[in-house]
């Protein structure tokens, strides 16, 4: 028997430096309204929702730096989101930077998201663990990219929750691109993967990889994630021109066979749809991905002593 949860995913256009959380929440809740219109049980926000990208400048100001990060959540500014879950019966997922205290004394900063369930009750946390980009500014660049200057690794591993009937995950923008992030949920039963990203259409620090790439590269690596796990996966992007940097959107909805359901058309608040089938990545878990029949670990490390490291060639 099937187990359908409608599942949406809300691209975010762009948001400015000056939008408050007000406004952004205002933004959030009308598309959580269109996506319950639609049917929805589940609708996934991006990376760091309520704030523009702010780790593409050098914040010299503690205080400036802190009016970016969420003490608590829900925090007064984000209250009315979850009320709306709980009046609508929608969940959601929820990128944003936290700051907490933490058993040591010390403020700790991390890249977080949050699953809420249909009850507007918290049922996951997960904080991010492949920071891209620089700690120190890196000089002759259009914008920087410094997320390991204000963002910890993320100290939770990769969490599967259950929540909304079924085995749910989450990672994101970075964590997506390696195969360690969905192969440590797949080993957990995940069913469904949300994540959220905030990716720039050209990367100053490639300048030999053709602009078309960035696309195929973001989808590539999110349906072979899926495929090889037999997961969903519910991708949520900030897109379009965001305080001078251009996005690249490309939200989407994948199935476990890796094959795009849906994906956003504009580069603006846009709300995707989805009936997704829990039950459908099954016989992949069973079947092809059985990794308790055909997965060989343990033989990995003696193929490689057999065959000889290959080395890199001296430069």
């Amino acid at each position: 028997m099937s187990r359908i949860l409608t599942a949406a995913v809300a691209q975010m256009g762009p948001v400015s430096r000056d939008e408050s959380r007000v406004q952004v929440v205002d933004r959030l809740i009308v598309m959580m309204r269109h996506a319950h219109a639609r049917g929805a049980g589940l609708v996934v926000f991006p990376e760091l929702a309520l704030t523009t990208f702010f780790p593409r400048w050098v914040l010299d100001s503690q205080d400036e730096i802190d009016s970016f990060f969420e003490a608590k959540m829900p925090s007064n500014d984000t209250q009315t989101l979850f009320d709306v879950s709980r009046e609508l019966g929608i969940g959601f997922h929820l990128g944003y930077a936290e700051k907490l205290t933490g058993d040591d004394g010390i403020l700790h900063y991390f890249n977080t998201a949050i699953l809420v369930d249909q009850n507007g009750v918290i049922s996951g946390k997960y904080r991010k663990i492949h920071l891209p980009g620089h700690a120190e500014p890196q000089p002759n660049q259009p914008h920087q990219h410094l997320e390991k200057r204000y963002f910890e690794v993320g100290d939770l591993g990769f969490p599967a929750f259950r929540s909304m009937d079924g085995i749910m995950g989450m990672c994101i923008c970075n964590d997506r691109r390696w195969p360690e992030t969905y192969r440590v949920l797949g080993l957990q039963g995940v069913e469904m993967i949300m994540l959220g990203y905030n990716t720039p259409t050209t990367n100053p620090f490639q300048e030999t990889e053709s602009p078309h790439l960035g696309m195929f590269h973001n989808h590539l690596s999110m349906q072979a994630g899926a495929y090889q796990n037999g997961a969903w996966v519910l991708a949520a992007a900030k897109a379009g021109t965001e305080e001078g940097v251009h996005h690249m959107g490309g939200s989407c909805i994948i199935s476990p066979t890796g094959e795009m359901v849906v994906q956003a058309l504009s580069e603006g608040d846009e709300v995707i749809v989805a009936e997704c089938d829990l039950d459908r990545g099954k016989y992949i878990r069973e079947t092809i991905f059985n990794f308790d029949a055909h997965r060989r670990i343990e033989h990995y490390g003696l193929i490689t002593e057999r065959t000889g490291a290959v080395l890199p060639p001296e430069i």
